[in-house]
């Protein structure tokens, strides 16, 4: 009897984490479709060779940063959406959404100097002590040039569709990013070799494919968010109509989330940058390709960071702090199970690497493959990470992240990093492996830091 009640309290019921599949899994689907796409787009790229594959990857680089900071931006505004959610109070959904745009159209202004003023100046960061860093150089900044253009549609889709998702409306955005996802592919096939007629572009055909699609994407969802009017809709005259206490109270929390994700995206793009002085084409395009296999399974992060979230923030914006409390134990659990699952699936893409990505050179190839099976080995402890901060943040404790997380980034990780980028000749793999080691690290930090429960918090109360 105590061991069923043991399990009872470390594990929720069928229809607790039917309910959390639901929310998740339409959103990884929407996130596998996404990958699928880039998969699509780097088997194709990779029919050019290494070079145009490196180059549109290290261009890449700056829209992945750009990305994150529309997605901290966005959670950010999340953390309040959904508890104004659950409390139903529109008109604090509708000022959550202000936010997201307002701070979203804020990262226009360098996003326009990196792709048009100093492209070539950016990225050559990228390639420091790479062989063939102007080769590759060339074709980033043909590929750059035309992605500045994805930026507006991105920022308007992305606010638009995680508040649909923090609404528990999940499948509308699956619907639109299929779609989305067909045309890009279709325009891959037509631009990148020129088919039926069309012009043959290569890399800036591939960056036209990914317009095309993100401004269909823009159409969809702005003629979802006029027809169906969600509660968190606000009129075009009426977007600066801002409340300052709750725009205040949510960029003090929102400044920690994005602070989290920025340092974060940077160190990602710093390592990136040592990476690839670690060699030639080979290892660029080779890394690349790894990360294009992988993201079929990072899908796992979104689906169990939004799921996690729209739950406990529904629960805790309802005031019922002792169940958030027992979802907050079955959500943890559930997605350490879940985080085992991921690794097998990651381990079994690993077949398909010869298929995709044959046509690069044997190195590149052999570090995709075992840059592959060292992430599948991290997915339980990144999928519980996940989770992790969603439980914090679900309850505004974006500290958590902002403190323990990026001070174990800033302190420990890059120093390692620039040390063993100085002092070793260790390949990209090994060297990845070394800091990834210190995610363990932080596992153990947020265990210690949710169980003072700072988490535990209905910020709805006083704040519309």
């Amino acid at each position: 009897m105590n061991n069923e009640k043991a399990v009872s309290r470390l594990f929720g019921t069928r229809k607790f984490y039917g309910k959390a599949l639901a929310l998740a899994v339409p959103i990884m689907l929407q996130q596998l479709i996404q990958s699928l796409v880039s998969l699509i787009d780097n088997f194709m790229v990779s029919g050019l060779g290494d070079v145009s594959m490196s180059g549109v990857n290290v261009a890449g680089q700056i829209l992945f940063v750009f990305m994150v900071y529309l997605n901290a931006i966005c959670m950010a505004g999340g953390i309040f959406m959904t508890q104004f959610f659950g409390a139903g109070d529109e008109q604090g959904m509708q000022q959550a959404f202000r936010f997201k745009l307002i701070m979203g159209f804020a990262a226009f202004v360098p996003y326009i100097f990196v792709c048009l003023v100093f492209p070539r100046e950016v990225l050559s960061l990228l390639l420091i002590g790479n062989t063939e860093a102007g080769m590759i150089l060339d074709e980033g900044v043909k590929y750059i040039q035309i992605m500045f253009f994805v930026g507006f549609p991105m920022t308007i889709s992305m606010c638009i569709a995680s508040s649909l998702r923090d609404m528990g409306r999940v499948m509308t955005p699956l619907i639109v990013t299929i779609i989305a996802t067909l045309i890009n592919t279709l325009f891959n096939w037509l631009l990148i070799y020129g088919n039926l007629g069309f012009p043959m572009l290569g890399v800036r055909g591939a960056a036209l494919a990914t317009v095309i699609a993100r401004i269909f994407e823009l159409v969809a969802f702005i003629g979802i968010y006029i027809k169906t009017r969600p509660a968190f809709a606000v009129k075009l005259t009426q977007l600066f109509r801002v409340n300052g206490k709750m725009f205040r109270a949510i960029l003090k929390k929102g400044s920690l989330v994005l602070f989290c994700e920025m340092v974060w995206s940077l160190s990602e793009t710093v390592t990136t940058a040592i990476y690839n002085g670690r060699g030639g084409a080979d290892v660029v395009s080779g890394m690349a390709s790894s990360f294009a296999i992988a993201n079929l399974f990072f899908v796992a992060f979104g689906g169990i960071y939004s799921a996690t979230g729209v739950i406990l923030g529904k629960t805790l914006g309802e005031g019922d702090l002792q169940k958030a409390r027992q979802q907050k134990t079955w959500l943890l659990s559930g997605s350490a199970v879940f985080g085992v699952f991921m690794m097998f699936f990651g381990f079994s893409t690993t077949f398909i690497i010869p298929l995709v990505f044959g046509r690069l050179s044997a190195g590149a190839v052999q570090i995709c493959r075992d840059m592959v099976v060292m992430m599948s080995f991290f997915m339980p402890v990144w999928v519980y990470m996940n989770a992790q901060q969603a439980v914090a943040r679900a309850g505004g404790d974006t500290a958590m992240g902002a403190y323990a997380d990026s001070a174990v980034t800033i302190l420990v990780m890059l120093p390692m990093l620039f040390l063993l980028g100085l002092l070793t000749d260790i390949g990209p793999v090994m060297m990845y492996l070394a800091v990834k080691l210190l995610d363990i690290v932080k596992v153990v930090i947020f265990h210690f830091w949710l169980k003072k429960e700072r988490w535990l918090k209905n910020l709805t109360i006083g704040k519309s």
